[in-house]
């Protein structure tokens, strides 16, 4: 199997990746577990991928990740000027230590063109 399962069943998961990219885009990080910033890597890049792309139908495969119109009107306008010459590594994801509670590897994940 190519992904993790992160011990959801995918309703659950996929319900999940759309509320964690709405949060990434709106503050442009977030702070989450490894596990859980390595697999939503995969779909953030994937949605600025289809923002450089900015069709309609590019709009509305985002629109179906993220499922927030409102955050992918602001990828569509914001995003594309950001990385038109980066080809592909949108996102860095920095270790922060493990979590107080159950120890679990915490990490701030966060759009590159931040310094």
């Amino acid at each position: 199997m190519s992904y993790r399962r992160l011990g959801r069943n995918s309703g659950a998961r996929k319900a999940l990746f759309k509320s964690l990219l709405a949060a990434f885009f709106t503050y442009g990080q977030i702070e989450t577990t490894e596990a859980k910033a390595k697999e939503l890597r995969k779909f953030a890049d994937k949605v600025v991928t289809l923002a450089k792309r900015g069709d309609l139908s590019a709009r509305r495969q985002a629109i179906q990740m993220v499922a927030n119109v409102e955050v992918v009107h602001k990828i569509f306008e914001e995003l594309p000027q950001k990385f038109s010459d980066r080809e592909g590594g949108y996102t860095r994801i920095l270790k922060l230590g493990p979590r107080r509670g159950d120890a679990a590897p915490m990490v701030l994940m966060e759009l590159a063109d931040k310094d």
